[in-house]
C-alpha cells in the first residue's frame, strides 16, 4: 500500500492477566485533615485480541481490557461503503498488519478497497493477486476479511487456511495472526505453546504487536516463568515500533523500576509518546507527572488539559481527577459547577469520591442544577 494510505485492520483478542504495579497519586491540595488521596488508576497493557484486526495502571496491573469495535462493515454479500471507513477495532498493539507491510504496489488496490469499506472488491483483487502472483500480503488480507466477516460471513477455517499459506512463506503479519488464533482458541487452533512460539517468530521478524503480546506473556508468568527484564526488552521493541500500549507499559516499568532501572524522566518521555497517540491511561499518568513535576517540568495547566482530554474519552479516573482540580482551582480557574458535573459523571463510571461528595455538597442550588443538567446531557450523548 502506498505511504499515503494507512491500513489498520483487525487483531485477535488476547486477555492476559498482568502483574506489574503502578500507584497513581496526585499531590492534591491539602485539606483540613490532610491530603485527599486520589483514587488509583488501573494498569492495562495487555493486548486486545479476540478477532483479527489492525492496529491499552495500577498498583498491580490488572487484566487487559478488550477493545471492542463498532462494526461498520458491510453485511455479508454486499459491497456498499459503510457509514465510516473500515477501522481497526482494536488498538495498534493488537493489529495484524503494520504500515510498513502495507506497501506492496501489487496489492495496494486491494488494501485501498478494504480501507474504504469495499470488502468484496478487496477480496476479489486480493484473491487474484494471491493466486496469480503468490502475494503473501494478499493472502493475509484475505485471511483478515474472513476472520472479521468483512463483506462475507465470518469463517475462521478459511481465515486460518489463508493466514497459514502466507505464514509458510514467511509473512510476519500472518505468523502473528496464526499465533493469536492459537492463543484465543479460534479456527480449531488451541495451542498456547505454539502461539507463543509463533509470536516469538514474528517478533524476530520485527513485528511490534507480536513483541508486545509476547512481552505480556512474560509479564503474566503463566506461559513462561515471569521475567520482567525480558518483558521490558520486548515492550521496548514494540515501543520503538510506535505502539502506544507498549510505550505505556514500558513507562510503568521505568516509573516503578521493574525489569529496568527506575527512571522517572524516561517514564515521562514514554508516557508523552503514548499520550500523543491518544492512549488514555498514558494521558492520565502523564497528567499526574506534570502535576507533580515527576521526571518532567511541573506544569499544572498542561496536566489539566490532559485530564480533560482523557475525561472526555470516558475515563472515570480522569473525570474524578478533573473534578478535583476544578474544585480546588489548580491548573485551571476554580469552577465548582463544572467540578460537580465531572464528579457526577465519574461516580456513574464507578469512581466515587467521598471527599468531593462532602466538598461539593456546599455548591449553590443554581450550581447544582446546572451541573446535574450538564452531566445528564453528557451521559445521554454517549
Amino acid at each position: 500500500m502506498s505511504q499515503a494510505t494507512t491500513w489498520r485492520p483487525s487483531a485477535l483478542l488476547l486477555v492476559c492477566a498482568v502483574t506489574c504495579a503502578l500507584a497513581c497519586a496526585l499531590a492534591w491540595p491539602a485539606q483540613a485533615q490532610g491530603t485527599s488521596p486520589a483514587p488509583q488508576a488501573t494498569y492495562k497493557p495487555a493486548a486486545k485480541q479476540a478477532k483479527p484486526k489492525a492496529e491499552s495502571k495500577a498498583k498491580a496491573p490488572s487484566k487487559a481490557k478488550a477493545v471492542k469495535e463498532k462494526d461498520d462493515g458491510d453485511k455479508a454479500g454486499s459491497d456498499v461503503v459503510p457509514s465510516s471507513p473500515a477501522k481497526g477495532p482494536f488498538s495498534r498493539a493488537s493489529q495484524t498488519f503494520t504500515p510498513a507491510d502495507a506497501s506492496d504496489p501489487a496489492v495496494d488496490a486491494a488494501f485501498g478497497a478494504y480501507q474504504r469499506g469495499y470488502y468484496l472488491t478487496a477480496l476479489k483483487i486480493a484473491t487474484e493477486q494471491a493466486e496469480n502472483a503468490g502475494s503473501t500480503q494478499a493472502m493475509t488480507l484475505i485471511g483478515e476479511i474472513y476472520a472479521n466477516g468483512r463483506g462475507v460471513v465470518r469463517d475462521d477455517a478459511k481465515a486460518v487456511a489463508w493466514y497459514r499459506r502466507a505464514a509458510e512463506k514467511g509473512d510476519r503479519n500472518a505468523i502473528f495472526a496464526v499465533a493469536m488464533f492459537h492463543i484465543a482458541g479460534r479456527g480449531g487452533l488451541s495451542s498456547r505453546d505454539e502461539g507463543a512460539k509463533l509470536l516469538a517468530d514474528a517478533a524476530k521478524l520485527g513485528h511490534g504487536p507480536a513483541a508486545y503480546n509476547l512481552g505480556l506473556l512474560y509479564l503474566d508468568g503463566n506461559q513462561f516463568p515471569q521475567d520482567l527484564a525480558r518483558a521490558a526488552e520486548l515492550f521496548r521493541q514494540a515501543a520503538d515500533a510506535g505502539l502506544p500500549e507498549a510505550q505505556y507499559a514500558l513507562a510503568t516499568f521505568y516509573k516503578e523500576g521493574r525489569g529496568v532501572k527506575q527512571d522517572a524522566a524516561e517514564a515521562a518521555r514514554l508516557l508523552g509518546a503514548a499520550a500523543l497517540a491518544d492512549n488514555v491511561d498514558a494521558q492520565i499518568e502523564l497528567a499526574i507527572a506534570l502535576f507533580n513535576g515527576t521526571g518532567i517540568v511541573k506544569n499544572e495547566p498542561a496536566a489539566v488539559t490532559l485530564l480533560r482530554r482523557a475525561a472526555t474519552q470516558g475515563s472515570p479516573v480522569a473525570q474524578n481527577r478533573l473534578a478535583r482540580v476544578l474544585a480546588y482551582g489548580r491548573g485551571a480557574p476554580m469552577d465548582r459547577s463544572e467540578a460537580l458535573k465531572w464528579h457526577l459523571i465519574a461516580k456513574t463510571g464507578g469512581a466515587g469520591d467521598p471527599n468531593l461528595d462532602e466538598m461539593l455538597a456546599q455548591v449553590t442550588p443554581e450550581q447544582k442544577s446546572k451541573a446535574e443538567a450538564a452531566a445528564r446531557r453528557w451521559l445521554g450523548g454517549r
